[in-house]
């Protein structure tokens, strides 16, 4: 037969090397020297923010005693509009025009993506 030694964490201490009384225990955290919280991080998207950009919060991840906390990465994913294409930094959108707005120009309003209302005008004549 094939005899294996293994090592693993004690699961009366979890690795810990000393047993805390149940009396004594921290009542916040009941011995297991971390606690659970909520914390909220705001996120800022700048204008201009790319598909697969990076937002990293240094520190941020999960703290235990003696390690240094990770860090937090979102990573930007962008969402297809239904009225904006995106190409590099510019926006593109369609507007389409019949003959008679074509030869006698027009004008149309959209909304931007920041709220600006943008007045498009086309003089007649220009075809």
């Amino acid at each position: 037969g094939m005899v294996q030694q293994m090592q693993s964490v004690c699961s009366d201490c979890n690795g810990e090397g000393e047993v805390i009384n149940e009396k004594d225990r921290c009542k916040k955290c009941e011995g297991k020297k971390v606690v659970k919280e909520v914390k909220i991080l705001e996120v800022h998207i700048d204008k201009g923010m790319k598909h697969g950009q990076r937002i990293t919060f240094s520190g941020e991840a999960d703290q235990s005693p003696g390690v240094e906390p990770g860090d937090i990465i979102l990573v930007l994913q962008e969402k297809d509009h239904e009225v904006f294409q995106r190409e590099g930094n510019d926006l593109h959108m369609t507007h389409k025009i019949g003959l008679v707005e074509a030869l006698c120009g027009f004008q149309f309003t959209f909304q931007h993506l920041d709220g600006r209302q943008i007045v498009v005008k086309y003089p007649p004549g220009k075809v």
